[in-house]
Formats: structure tokens, sequence, C-alpha cells
């Protein structure tokens, strides 16, 4: 009975790698687009400390499973993140109930990222910007990802650095060129053991 549940679940999580799959590899190509559908769970990331170069942010919109997500979207030209967790909580699945997974690299550097994008909802830390625009037209930033602009005469803002202590985050998507973790450690746990 065991390995019917796992594999169940293990066929879920291949159909969402499959996708992940596709936005990166639009995201290699240059053809990231502002808004583009998620699947109907969205998932938590906390690190110690993330520190960026090149960061612009606008608004945007994802949509999926019915249902449209207005969002910040966030851009790093390059990313690192210290003591890095990601966690996906699913509720009711099919026979094995409520699930969790989790990344995590707990080492300084844990995880970092090559043209980094993050559609978000919620983010709550202690953030340092340098150089700092605020209110530039989102389409006219320049500082982040190559090609990542929000609609014409809608606010925007772009740094040169950002740096954000006891990050804490909710998101809809990520996407990034390249995405770098040392000593990862996923798990598949029963129950909700989210990263906060």
């Amino acid at each position: 009975m065991g390995r019917t549940r796992w594999a169940r679940f293990a066929g879920v999580l291949g159909i969402g790698a499959v996708g992940a799959g596709a936005l990166l590899f639009g995201m290699s190509q240059g053809a990231l687009a502002a808004s583009f559908a998620v699947s109907g769970t969205n998932f938590k990331v906390s690190a110690d400390n993330l520190t960026g170069q090149g960061f612009v942010q606008f608004g945007g919109v994802d949509a999926g499973a019915g249902k449209v997500h207005v969002v910040a979207v966030s851009g790093f030209k390059t990313a690192r993140l210290d003591k890095f967790c990601q966690s996906v909580f699913v509720p009711g699945m099919p026979i094995v109930g409520d699930v969790t997974m989790r990344i995590t690299a707990d080492s300084v550097g844990g995880m970092s990222a090559d043209n980094l994008v993050v559609n978000l909802t919620d983010l709550n830390g202690d953030l340092v910007l340098g150089n700092p625009e605020i209110g530039i037209d989102a389409n006219k930033v320049t500082k982040g990802p190559d090609n990542l602009r929000g609609l014409p005469g809608s606010f925007g803002l772009q740094a040169d650095t950002a740096n954000i202590t006891s990050l804490q985050q909710t998101a809809w998507a990520t996407t990034a060129q390249t995405i770098r973790f040392k000593g990862m450690n996923l798990t598949i746990r029963q129950g909700k053991q989210e990263c906060f």
C-alpha cells in the first residue's frame, strides 16, 4: 500500500517538475512573461539573509486553478540566500492526506541564482536598497534580469543592490536562468511542516 501512495505522489511532483523545466527554458531564451499560469498551490521561502545585485520590482498577475493572483514581481540579476528553506504544503492529497515538501540548504550561500524572478504575495524582513529609484515606470526598469519589464505607466522600483535579513515570503512562482544549492536536502512528510 505504501508504494502505491508514494507512486501517486511522485507522479504529481513529476508533472510540476516538467512545468518548472518549461519555465526555466523560457527564461533562458529571454521569453519570460510577467503573467503566466501557475499551479493552485503557493509556497513559502525563508532565509537568514538574501544578498541581491540588480534588483527590480513591479506589479503583475499570475493565473491558475481558475483564480487570478495579483503579485509583486521581484527580479535579481544575481541573488544569494543563506540558510535557505522552501516548503510546499499540499492539503488533502488522495489516500495520504496533508503533505509538505521541503527543500533546505542550510549553509551560508546555500542557494544562489542568476536572473532570478519571484512572483510573491507576501514579504517580511529587514530591507536595505543600494542606490534605489522608487516610482520609476515599470516598463523602463533596466537593472534587473534582461527583458524583465512591467506594464507601461505602472509603478516600479529598481536598485543596484538589495539586502533582506530574516526573509519570509509567500510566492506563486519562481524562475531563474540558473539555481545552485549547496548541501541540499529534500524531504517529503505527512502533515503541515512549512518553513515558517
